[in-house]
């Protein structure tokens, strides 16, 4: 039964919220203990890991002055480029000093440091005034003028560019002591703000001791040793060996991403030309890496160290020797009838077996006084002449218009709409294959190319235009490397001159090569091919790579050049050897044309030019004078070829009614570098 009159029981919800109260406040607790731990987890157990993260962000390294460059030797170890030491006299801006402090810091410096002052420039004058009197620049520009810099319609640069360029001439008229003092202040000036700037290089010592003794007054001046290339053997090939950059100059504007990709800074001194460009990547020195303390302090990290070197295959006796000669022989050349139009000779000594370059000489006479030439061997295509005949009569074999032995009447050609073509020497009568070559028979080369265009020769007999005979002759004559790039180790070379002109009768001058023009180091190749027995190599400077070494000597072996073929010749082994057989000939056989330029002891072969060529003699961009171009190409001993010659002399006589007298200097020049080579390097 119900309790009738039960209160029903009240929640104490006091108590309740009490218990919530406890139960909030524990779990607040709670979490404030979780962040707690975690915040001290971090804080010391990452510590470490935080403290490396924050060195990273923070770090700075610089890079220190360039380094020397590694040395240059030739292939006997004679050092042909080395560093000299040069007490330096540098600058760094500090960035709170002002213009006016800059300004009195030359002036501090001015009487202790001897500089030639006159090369500063109008505009470096008046930037000089501008910094030293800017109240003055200031009135120089018009209130219109100032507002739009504040409308933003004129930058504050061009506003101070409108100051400088209003400064009177007259105003910048100083006095010697002030130009030099305006001009040191220019220099402390020049380039990147952050950048140390070389204020004089080769200082002498009590510049050098001054500076030093006095770097705490003169804020931001300092001296360190600096270098330059210098060359113990004086001009010998110093042309090819190129040029290296100053600091002013640092890398080339037109290759700077390339370099910068490199991590090159904008000043640093590369090479420009030549070895020295070809090769940078191994003669680049390394710089020594500092760490940035302070804004005032670094510290050594890494010590920076002179660049490779590399060893050539010149040998810079060899070379002094042949440029002794050329130099010789221009000049006596220049005394005979004749050679009005004549002013240089070219020698190019090869390893046919390995495509190594001995030797690589240009001379050039100009108002009497003897000048480096040596560029023309890369990029002065000549007309070749009669050399090129060894890759015509390859030709003939090849398409079978002529076979081994084969005997042909030489005889005066005359085909339709082409004046009479003969050899150099009338009716040599019937003569077989070698003859032809070791006499240099032109008729013989007609008569075979004639029976390429699919003709037989007679008189009067129309020669039709045939595409494929000139490209048949081409692409033999690109095989040796006539008419295209050598593929030499430098940073440019001349693919020579191919003629465009298709008029039929333009194939006989094709194959007496009076057609298109080559460069000296394109016939240098050529006969190297022959010499080797059918392998176009690409010739090369560079022998050895070496490490870089902290002493005198040179340093470990790293590399060495290995022979590069770049293609065959695409013939018959019996057809070349038939060439050469022709080669030998030339010059030991009884009526030869080469006959006397190497002694027949040393057991030669070669082969003669003399081309038809034209020169500008009035300097109007047009050749307008008739000239005569011998050449002659070679190597010795034939049986096992250790070395190939090729000499050049452009223009060295010309068609004269008075006097039929053409110069031997090509003759003379050939036999005294054989006999060099003989005598004194054991090359034969």
């Amino acid at each position: 039964m119900k309790k009738i009159n039960q209160k029903k029981k009240i929640p104490n919800y006091e108590n309740i919220i009490k218990r919530r109260f406890v139960f909030l406040l524990l779990l607040v607790i709670g979490l404030f203990s979780f962040l707690l731990v975690q915040t001290s987890r971090i804080m010391l157990d990452e510590q470490l890991l935080h403290s490396n993260d924050l060195s990273l962000l923070t770090y700075t390294e610089v890079l220190g002055n360039s380094s020397p460059r590694g040395r240059i030797y030739d292939r006997n170890y004679n050092i042909i480029v080395d560093n000299k030491s040069l007490k330096t006299i540098v600058y760094k801006k500090d960035k709170r000093i002002t213009n006016l402090e800059m300004i009195n810091l030359a002036k501090e410096i001015a009487p202790h440091i001897d500089l030639d002052y006159h090369k500063i420039s109008l505009r470096n004058k008046r930037e000089y005034f501008y910094a030293k009197n800017p109240e003055y620049c200031n009135s120089l520009v018009t209130e219109k003028e100032i507002d739009k810099v504040k409308q933003r319609k004129m930058t504050a640069r061009e506003l101070e560019e409108l100051k400088i360029s209003r400064i009177e001439e007259e105003k910048v008229n100083f006095d010697e002591e002030e130009l030099k003092v305006a001009y040191i202040f220019y220099l402390m000036n020049k380039g990147y703000t952050y950048e140390e700037k070389v204020i004089k290089s080769d200082a002498t010592d009590k510049e050098f001791a001054y500076i030093s003794e006095n770097n705490e007054k003169l804020t931001g001046f300092n001296t360190r040793i600096d270098w330059e290339r210098v060359y113990p053997y004086g001009d010998t090939f110093k042309s090819m060996l190129g040029t290296v950059s100053t600091e002013a100059q640092g890398i080339p504007l037109e290759e700077k991403e390339e370099y910068l990709k490199k991590g090159y800074s904008l000043n640093d001194r590369v090479g420009l030309s030549y070895i020295e460009k070809q090769y940078e990547d191994y003669l680049h020195g390394e710089k020594s890496t500092y760490e940035v303390v302070n804004s005032h302090e670094v510290k050594l990290i890494k010590e920076g160290s002179r660049g490779k070197d590399i060893v050539l295959t010149i040998d810079i006796n060899l070379q002094q020797e042949i440029d002794r000669i050329l130099e010789e022989q221009i000049r006596i050349a220049k005394t005979e009838p004749n050679t009005e139009f004549y002013d240089s000779s070219s020698v190019v000594v090869q390893d046919p077996q390995t495509g190594e370059i001995l030797a690589m000489s240009s001379k050039k006479i100009v108002n009497g006084e003897i000048i480096d030439n040596i560029s023309s061997i890369l990029m002065n295509p000549i007309t070749p002449g009669s050399i090129v005949k060894g890759a015509s009569m390859l030709v003939g074999y090849n398409e079978g218009a002529i076979h081994i032995g084969e005997r042909m009447l030489d005889e005066c050609v005359k085909v339709a709409g082409v004046q009479e073509k003969c050899s150099s020497v009338n009716n040599l009568g019937v003569i077989d294959d070698i003859t032809a070559l070791a006499k240099s028979s032109n008729v013989y080369q007609f008569k075979t190319a004639i029976r390429v265009n699919g003709q037989e020769y007679y008189r009067e007999m129309k020669l039709n235009f045939n595409q494929r005979s000139f490209d048949v002759y081409r692409n033999m004559y690109h095989s040796f490397g006539l008419g295209v790039k050598t593929e030499i180790d430098l940073p440019t070379e001349s693919s020579g001159y191919s003629s465009k002109d298709k008029a039929a009768g333009n194939l006989l001058d094709f194959v007496m090569g009076q057609y298109e023009a080559y460069t000296p180091l394109q016939i240098s190749q050529y006969i190297s091919t022959i010499a080797n027995g059918g392998y176009r190599l690409a010739p090369h400077l560079l022998k050895e790579v070496r490490s870089s070494s902290k002493s005198e000597d040179i340093g470990e072996l790293e590399s060495v050049v290995e022979k590069k073929v770049l293609n065959g010749i695409d013939t018959q082994p019996a057809y070349l050897e038939r060439v050469k057989q022709g080669f030998i000939a030339v010059i030991n056989s009884p009526g030869g044309y080469g006959v006397g330029y190497i002694d027949p002891s040393l057991r030669p072969a070669g082969k003669t030019g003399t081309s038809q060529s034209t020169k500008d003699t009035n300097n109007d961009g047009k050749n307008d004078t008739d000239t005569i171009t011998s050449s002659f190409i070679g190597y010795a001993p034939y049986e096992n070829p250790r070395v190939s010659i090729v000499v050049t002399s452009p223009h060295s006589s010309h068609p004269n009614s008075n006097m039929n007298y053409a110069s031997l200097v090509t003759y003379r020049i050939t036999q005294q570098v054989s006999q060099i080579l003989q005598r004194n390097y054991g090359i034969y």
